[in-house]
């Protein structure tokens, strides 16, 4: 079925392409027009400005149609769990209390400063800086 409306749909973006380009430049497009004869030149001018309406109303109608069909063939049936973690356990505090509870341990918020100053290499050591001063 989706291969089915996309083969319509690439026919019609074709088709709407050769329409286009087959109309006068000289404006004029999509303006309505007089009952004169069909193949007359301003007949013909409202037959390509017809077809190029029905043409771009299906086109995006298809267009939707196929979007919608998409979603419905390509939506997984159930989820994957195989590669989710396992969330960690959180202490429940009670309610009403803002205080933590005794066996709470103390959470870090930032790395300690001698770490820190650890984690920078020293310019003394390193062969491109600047010489100590004595």
């Amino acid at each position: 079925m989706f291969t089915f409306l996309l083969v319509v749909h690439v026919v019609i973006a074709v088709a709407l392409v050769g329409v286009i380009l087959m109309q006068r430049s000289e404006g004029g497009g999509l303006t309505g027009g007089s009952p004169a004869g069909l193949m007359s030149a301003r007949g013909a001018g409202d037959f390509l400005t017809r077809t190029t309406t029905i043409l771009a109303t299906l086109f995006i109608l298809l267009s939707i149609a196929l979007a919608a069909v998409a979603t419905l063939n390509r939506a997984p049936s159930k989820i994957d769990t195989s590669l989710a973690r396992p969330a960690d356990p959180v202490p429940a505090l009670p309610v009403g209390n803002s205080a933590a509870p005794a066996d709470a341990s103390p959470v870090p918020l930032a790395a300690p400063a001698e770490k820190a100053s650890a984690a920078k290499p020293d310019a003394s050591k390193v062969g491109d800086a600047a010489p100590a001063k004595k």
